[in-house]
């Protein structure tokens, strides 16, 4: 490959030179911000030797070569442009100030959920398997693991207990990764989370009960009754009260003399913090929390199969937006509230779409036969089975429309036959053909069988639309 003739004309497909503002590398994709998208010609660039996709997202322009090349790519391009070593953290803050309003909210929720996702898998997963070995039923009639085998209960005990600690917990995870996003001392948003659950309070997860039988014991602070009850398992309490922390240890830092800093600061911070989170945002996020999830929940349960073929039909274009990223937060409720909800829909309902996605881009390489859509569709497609579907989506069946078209068609009907026997995950994980240990022990057979509905629709689909429109383009 001739290196320095693909990068002269990938800045000049860019819009030239003074269009460029930044640019990096990540292990696939070239990652640019440009000063005029429109500029931009994209169809040009799609026909550069060794361009195997490019898509738009998050204010940044991307450009998929592949592994190994675009290195090659890059050190070419950065020399002809003058430029100097850039990281993608910086390429993506750049790409921020390129967004409105809505995108920064939600990629301010990604930026806050990503860090923390590893702790919620691990605790979900071992959830799970604590479910199947407690199921009666699930492996013998009438029976469980732990009733055939009293000899590991203890063990399986063990593992409940472990599986908890992320959710119980939640508020100490989420007030470091919070306040760390939001400018602040981490530390002191991981204070703040403690606070939250500070075993002298009373258990958040049965506030209702508690609140039902008279039981709630105040404090009585300036005239003000304040309840102390803990918010276990909450998302939004946290995150506001995490963002009011980093905002008043930003505000004191302004103006409180260096030799005060490190004692007033953290002090006034999280005592004002700690103040309105129990008496005005934990009270007000505790009811916005929970209105969200039973919202969605009672959405999904009352219109069933149509609310999930719905749901499943329009979740690709929803992650094209990026406005999926939102949903960790209301799935990390669903399944920190798991006793009330059964555990979140969401996810299953992302396997779905991501299966489909990658079936029928694997559809578009078996239609076209051709070497290099295949050397790009098949890897994309098995990837996006496994859970990561951009490549697939952005580099394969957004080129070939109808492609996309089958994947949404297979992904609302798949979707609508889990809803209608009402499967739900109970841990987070890979959204595909891996997320089998994330599902209630009840529902698997329904998820794999929407797994396979979900593939052979979409896959049938798209070999056969995308076959009859290149046979009528070669007309």
């Amino acid at each position: 490959m001739n290196f320095p003739h693909i990068a002269q004309q990938v800045i000049e497909k860019l819009g030239g030179k003074e269009n460029i503002a930044t640019l990096a590398h990540c292990a696939t994709r070239l990652r640019l911000t440009v000063k005029e998208e429109a500029k931009i010609d994209k169809t040009a660039i799609e026909e550069i030797e060794g361009v195997k996709g490019q898509f738009s997202t998050a204010g940044q322009y991307q450009i998929i070569f592949g592994s190994g090349t675009v290195n090659k790519v890059y050190a070419e391009m950065t020399s002809q442009l003058g430029m100097g070593d850039m990281s993608t953290a910086e390429v993506a803050a750049a790409g921020a100030q390129n967004q409105h309003i809505v995108q920064r909210i939600v990629k301010g929720l990604a930026d806050i959920f990503v860090p923390i996702i590893p702790a919620i898998v691990a605790g979900g997963l071992l959830m799970g398997i604590h479910s199947m070995l407690t199921a009666v039923g699930f492996f013998w009639e009438g029976e469980s693991v732990v009733s055939r085998y009293p000899a590991i209960s203890d063990l399986v005990d063990f593992i409940n207990t472990i599986a908890n600690a992320p959710f119980v917990f939640l508020p100490v995870l989420l007030g470091f990764s919070a306040t760390r996003k939001f400018g602040g001392n981490p530390f002191l948003g991981a204070a703040l989370g403690m606070l939250l659950v500070h075993p002298a309070l009373a258990d958040g997860w049965n506030y209702a009960k508690t609140l039902m039988e008279g039981k709630i014991q105040y404090w009585n602070v300036l005239g003000l009754e304040i309840e102390k009850v803990g918010y276990q398992g909450t998302v939004i309490p946290t995150i506001v009260s995490a963002w009011v922390l980093a905002t008043l240890e930003k505000t004191f830092r302004r103006f409180i003399p260096s030799y005060l800093d490190n004692l007033i600061t953290p002090l006034f911070s999280l005592f004002i913090a700690g103040f309105l989170a129990f008496t005005v945002i934990g009270p007000l996020g505790r009811e916005a929390g929970s209105l969200i999830s039973a919202g969605l929940t009672w959405l999904y349960d009352s219109l069933g199969f149509v609310g999930g073929a719905i749901f499943g039909t329009f979740y690709a274009p929803i992650v094209i937006t990026g406005m999926h990223q939102t949903f960790i937060a209301v799935e990390t409720q669903l399944l920190a509230e798991v006793a009330n909800t059964g555990g979140t829909f969401i996810f299953p309902i992302a396997s779905m779409s991501n299966v489909a996605q990658g079936a029928a881009c694997l559809g578009v390489a078996a239609a076209l036969r051709n070497a290099k859509v295949s050397g790009l569709a098949v890897p994309s497609g098995i990837s996006a089975l496994l859970g990561i579907t951009e490549p697939a989506m952005f580099g394969v069946n957004l080129r070939y429309r109808q492609a996309f078209i089958a994947a949404m068609i297979g992904a609302g009907v798949s979707s609508a036959f889990i809803a209608l026997f009402n499967v739900k995950a109970i841990a987070l994980g890979a959204a595909g053909f891996l997320g089998v240990p994330s599902i209630k022990p009840d529902s698997l057979g329904y998820y794999i069988a929407g797994l396979g509905i979900s593939f052979v629709i979409a896959f049938s689909l798209s070999f056969i639309l995308v076959k009859r429109a290149n046979r009528q383009a070669a007309k």
